[in-house]
């Protein structure tokens, strides 16, 4: 009888205290958006974060075009130079 005495003032504060946190969520808009952030991840970035040697397409041609350097196959880097 002891442990009940205990027990149930202390659920009664547990349920308080919840209903406290719920109602301050809604208050403060947590719960306004709930599609935007799982939409969010679909959108593409504004920046390429893969870096030039970690590619497997080798599509980096505007980046080697900037660089100066030429990807392809009239490049003459395997060429003997006279």
């Amino acid at each position: 009888m002891q442990i009940v005495m205990i027990l149930v003032p202390l659920v009664l504060i547990v349920v308080a205290l919840g209903i406290f946190l719920f109602s301050w969520a809604v208050k403060s808009g947590q719960y306004d958006d709930l599609e935007g952030p799982a939409h969010r991840i679909l959108y593409d970035d504004d920046k390429d974060m893969i870096p030039d040697d970690a590619r497997t397409d080798k599509s980096n041609a505007p980046a080697a075009e900037e660089s100066g350097e030429r990807n392809g196959a009239d490049s003459n880097e395997d060429d003997p130079k006279p």
